[in-house]
């Protein structure tokens, strides 16, 4: 998801964090608008105890739409491709020209980040404080399932940067006419699914 501790991006370390809690109130409130009558009922059948089976659809659905949005969100927010690209110019001889071009995408894409996070994250805080001021007996199982559904969210990015090593790993094992084959497919999944 999001590094913390690493000094050797170019994106800004608080918006980084800031990324992270987005992410936790993302993940909030899209596990609140799976709650419907349904799942009310089962809590008041099961007198107040956290059926994790019953759950698991409703966690990964809101875990999957959540880093939609938050990929969508990242997006805007993180700027080292740009200043990548920059760092390549360096050195041309419209250097000039190409540093103000890409320091005003930069600056766009910052100010609208934090326009659209605050009109997300105000329907978010409108949304959450009217449902947990309805429904205060499903508290307790809007948090579990938000903190599985953040913990999935971490864990899931693993098993996804595997599949396209594998294929390399196999490639480089076969004969090089049909290894090549298998790498080509491997560096599409590395660009279109990590």
């Amino acid at each position: 998801m999001y590094s913390f501790g690493t000094y050797d991006d170019y994106n800004s370390r608080i918006i980084k964090i800031f990324l992270f809690f987005f992410s936790f109130s993302s993940d909030l409130t899209i596990n609140a608008l799976f709650f419907n009558d349904d799942t009310m009922h089962k809590i008041y059948q099961d007198k107040g105890k956290f059926d994790l089976l019953y759950q698991i659809p409703q966690i990964l659905y809101s875990a999957l739409i959540s880093r939609f949005i938050d990929t969508l969100i990242k997006n805007l927010a993180l700027s080292q491709d740009n200043i990548i690209e920059l760092k390549q110019e360096n050195g041309q001889s419209n250097f000039d020209v190409k540093y103000i071009r890409i320091l005003n995408i930069i600056r766009y894409k910052i100010i609208l980040f934090f326009v659209i996070v605050f009109v997300i994250l105000s329907f978010f805080l409108y949304y959450i404080t009217c449902f947990c001021g309805v429904y205060v007996n499903t508290q307790i199982h809007l948090i579990k399932d938000t903190i599985i559904s953040l913990i999935t969210s971490l864990i899931y990015p693993f098993g996804i940067y595997l599949i396209p090593g594998i294929f390399r790993i196999l490639a480089l094992r076969m004969e090089k006419s049909s290894g090549k084959c298998l790498y080509k497919f491997s560096s599409f999944l590395e660009n279109y699914l990590v």
